[in-house]
């Protein structure tokens, strides 16, 4: 029986590292051990930022409902606290997106939630 190597396998894991490394600088894109370091790195950030951009967008969608609703002589909380009592159900992203491309339904939710708000109280 033929004796077998590990070569085949060794080139392959090389060419995927190398491959991902290309666009780098220097000798980070065709030095086998410095672009696996760049590449595991650049693995690293990707993990990371993609938990991080939710975040993100979450912070950007408060700060474009907060914005609207001070508008109407509401804050961010009272805004969403208004809303929770008159039962309506949409998510930050649908609100911040209605903020910013249709003010008048914005107005219309910012009413009907200083209306649940003076019920409630």
């Amino acid at each position: 029986m033929p004796r077998t190597t590990g070569a085949p396998a060794r080139r392959d894991r090389k060419k995927k590292i190398l491959k991902e490394a290309k666009g780098y600088f220097g000798r980070r894109k065709n030095i086998y051990r410095t672009a696996k370091d760049a590449v595991e790195k650049g693995w690293e950030h990707a993990y990371r930022d993609r938990k991080k951009k939710k975040r993100n967008f979450r912070r950007l969608w408060i700060t474009r409902i907060n914005a609207a609703a001070r508008q109407h002589d509401l804050s961010y909380s009272r805004f969403m606290d208004g809303l929770n009592k008159s039962g309506v159900e949409l998510d930050r992203k649908a609100l911040a997106d209605l903020a910013v491309r249709s003010p008048e339904a914005f107005e219309a939710l910012a009413t009907q939630a200083k209306d649940a708000l003076t019920q409630a109280s």
